[in-house]
């Protein structure tokens, strides 16, 4: 890589973009105690991915046949693209090779694993049993499958100053920048990385600035780089005997580090942990009737069920007993009839959690005939419950736990000052708040907490430390697949993730894999 010295004539400093990868998955099987088909030898394993295309089971890739091998591990690895806000349904078969045979089918079948990657990569490793094709166990077959991230993450900050550089100006001294290039395969320069501009100046010293390192030098460190420290001016050097040089750039410090990414926080064993708050304001109608927004229609579905499988059934993955609290609020319950704004919907205060989202809208289909819907539409208090769960992973030494409230809304906030409080604290702690407008409401109130225009403030004025709130009309997606919408609702959600540990300096649970 070659440093070159500048003077910038239009005192600009270009950016420039920096290069993102995808995000691959490797996926190492092994196999124990597999089935024996073969009569004269042991069986010769090998292993089929599967993924599932609107209801399909599609082959991805094989690996190698381990000859007469009970116990396998497999040299090949499966490769496959990670996306957080997908359901990735896998499915491992393993077989007995046949060599007559030509067709998958023909070989003898060992067993299978169906999961969502997102179990995988939240286990990191993950022994299952092998299942047959009727539901029964496989013997004592079993596979372990183990989740690594394959995109490099390192970063290379470098600190650089410059002592006794060249006058470039007419009327002053000169304005420096440097330019980073790196060599290319073709041998042509590239350009990675332009500093600031420093005005007026022949001693700079330029902010740290960091650089991936697969831009630098493609992620090898033993890869061949250019570097030249002394500024030379060719006239200067004809003209003087002793000229040495116009100036040095100086190397003040240079570390090269990991910028931690979401999946390695996941693969960390980073849990999250996922809350359920329900609106059940008077303004979503009687639940008996059909134009209410809680009418459970034939199919048994509306809309507040439809948000909480579609974000629910991904977010469970990453919480390994999936046991979920699900609060309520703006309802009166019984015996009294007082208000509530922070209530369990399984009414159980000391245990309001629910096995799995399944478990969540079976509690939240029970509860709705025996409460009545009143309001008003008070947030902070929801907001509040989970942020004092949250507040005590604040002593968490590395990545352990992040906790994200969903809440699903019909209308206008009624406590917008104490919500926007709530939030600003909020934003300190380990959580975000996802939230679903669920009918034909105006929800400005809501855009305006989502934080993307600008800026949000508490009551008196604090600001939000980052930004942690989503907001998603589901009128958006009512024709639209349940993907769709969870792609949109849990966008940011790695993001956020991520940018609260970085703030923290908290590293990964286990980073034994580095």
């Amino acid at each position: 890589m070659a440093y070159t010295l500048g003077s910038a004539t239009d005192g600009q400093t270009r950016s420039v973009a920096p290069q993102h990868c995808v995000t691959r998955v490797e996926l190492s099987v092994t196999a124990s105690s597999l089935l024996d088909r073969d009569v004269a030898s042991k069986s010769d394993p090998f292993c089929v991915l599967f993924h599932e295309v609107e209801g399909n089971w599609v082959e991805i890739c094989r690996t190698e046949t381990a000859v007469n091998n009970l116990n396998p591990v497999f040299g090949k690895k499966f490769q496959v693209d990670y996306h957080f806000e997908e359901i990735q349904k896998l499915r491992f078969a393993m077989f007995d090779e046949d060599k007559c045979a030509t067709q998958l089918y023909e070989h003898d079948f060992l067993g299978e694993f169906i999961c969502t990657l997102g179990v995988i990569v939240s286990n990191k490793k993950l022994h299952r049993p092998l299942i047959l094709a009727n539901g029964k166990p496989a013997g004592k077959g079993s596979i372990m499958i183990t989740a690594q991230e394959l995109s490099d993450n390192r970063i290379i900050t470098l600190t650089l100053s410059g002592r006794k550089l060249d006058k470039k100006d007419f009327f002053g001294k000169s304005d420096p920048y440097l330019e980073f290039h790196k060599q290319g395969e073709d041998s042509k320069w590239m350009l990675v990385h332009r500093t600031e501009v420093i005005k007026n100046t022949l001693d700079p010293s330029w902010k740290p600035f960091t650089v991936p390192l697969i831009s630098l030098c493609n992620g090898d460190v033993d890869r061949n780089i250019k570097v030249e420290f002394d500024c030379i001016n060719p006239k200067k050097q004809k003209k003087k005997k002793n000229y040495k040089n116009s100036g040095v750039i100086i190397i003040k410090s240079c570390k090269v580090t990991r910028d931690y990414t979401f999946l390695d926080y996941i693969l960390g064993g980073c849990q999250l942990m996922f809350t359920v708050g329900i609106d059940f304001t008077a303004s979503n109608g009687n639940p008996r009737e059909p134009s209410s927004l809680h009418y459970i229609n034939p199919l048994g579905s509306n809309e507040y069920l439809a948000a909480i499988l579609a974000v629910g059934q991904i977010i469970q993955d990453y919480d390994t007993d999936k046991m979920f609290p699900a609060l309520g609020f703006g309802a009166q319950l019984p015996p009294d009839w007082k208000v509530s704004h922070e209530f369990a919907i399984n009414f159980n205060p000391t245990n309001p959690f629910c096995s799995g989202v399944e478990g969540i809208a079976q509690a939240y289909s029970a509860c709705l005939p025996h409460i009545r819907f009143y309001g008003p539409t008070n947030f902070a208090p929801i907001i509040n419950h989970v942020a004092r769960f949250a507040a005590q992973a604040l002593q968490q030494e590395k990545a352990a736990q992040y906790f994200t409230l969903l809440i699903i809304t019909d209308g206008v906030i009624s406590d917008m000052d104490e919500t926007r409080d709530a939030i600003v604290q909020a934003s300190k702690l380990p959580m975000s708040i996802i939230i679903i407008g669920v009918g034909n409401a105006d929800f400005a109130a809501m855009e305006f907490l989502d934080g993307d225009a600008s800026v949000l403030r508490s009551n008196s004025g604090e600001e939000a430390v980052r930004d942690i709130v989503q907001f998603v009309p589901f009128r958006d997606f009512r024709n639209a697949p349940k993907e769709t919408l969870a792609k949109s609702v849990l966008a940011e959600l790695p993001q956020q993730v991520t940018q609260y540990f970085k703030q923290r300096n908290l590293p990964p649970r286990n980073t034994a894999s580095e």
